[in-house]
């Protein structure tokens, strides 16, 4: 959740919050003026989830016991559930560029979850957040696709099995469908991210309303758990359609 404490006060008559504050990009040395390089909450909540998948995936697992522990069983099951995914979305080849979507999954999901303690900071709640990393599959997978198959990548667009006078017409939607990528795979995790939180923020803001508190708590509970489910959800959806991307990449064909 956000920074700022859920504000429930009276003014004129009204119940008065604000639930997108949590929202604001803040210096964390003081002042109002966010440059490019200056640190902000956003920066230290990124600095928290890199540590804590250093902390499961290296220091966790550096036993590597036979017996493993709760934490290694923890990253195990991490890695062979992104594996997994990787191979059977695209295929073979596919997994030898698991690390990349490995580290894209374990970054969303603790990103997420981090988001969910109380006065902590959702990163992945932010556009500029999700679009580099969006941005970055996205030119990734294309590079990709023409250092593989030159310019033979762009039998990505050309739908063969249509009947012939429609594949010009359909080459133009798959052109722009793909273009589109970058922007739906972005604004998919900024906006459920957003969008749960900003509930959680309104049912707090009526907790403190004496009629309406044992429901608005029931709510938060309720809406909490599906938070909970929907950050695990999100990362699989990101990571899962970065496979389907690499495979268009390294099978371009229809």
């Amino acid at each position: 959740m956000g920074t700022d404490d859920v504000a429930t006060a009276e003014d004129e008559g009204g119940l008065v919050f604000h639930p997108m504050d949590q929202f604001i990009v803040k210096p964390l040395f003081g002042g109002d003026t966010v440059n490019w390089y200056t640190p902000t909450n956003v920066t230290l909540w990124m600095f928290f989830t890199v540590v804590a998948i250093t902390l499961l995936l290296v220091a966790g697992t550096r036993g590597r016991a036979i017996v493993p522990s709760r934490v290694q069983s923890v990253a195990e099951l991490a890695y062979g559930f992104v594996y997994k995914m990787v191979e059977d979305v695209s295929g073979k080849d596919g997994v030898k560029y698991f690390p990349y979507i490995m580290t894209l999954f374990m970054f969303i999901v603790f990103a997420n979850m981090l988001g969910l303690i109380p006065m902590s900071f959702t990163t992945t709640s932010h556009i500029a957040v999700t679009a580099v990393m969006a941005m970055a599959v996205f030119l990734t997978v294309t590079i990709l696709g023409f250092v593989l198959h030159g310019v033979g990548f762009l039998k990505l667009f050309w739908i063969s099995s249509a009947p012939l006078p429609l594949r010009p017409i359909l080459a133009v939607i798959e052109v722009i469908s793909y273009f589109v990528r970058p922007v739906s795979h972005s604004i998919r995790l900024a906006g459920n991210m957003m969008a749960g939180h900003a509930v959680i923020k309104v049912f707090a803001a009526f907790a403190a309303v004496a009629l309406i508190s044992p429901l608005s708590i029931l709510a938060i509970t309720a809406i909490y758990a599906l938070e909970t489910l929907v950050s695990f959800i999100q990362a699989y959806v990101f990571a899962i359609l970065t496979c389907v991307y690499l495979k268009d990449a390294l099978h371009p064909h229809h």
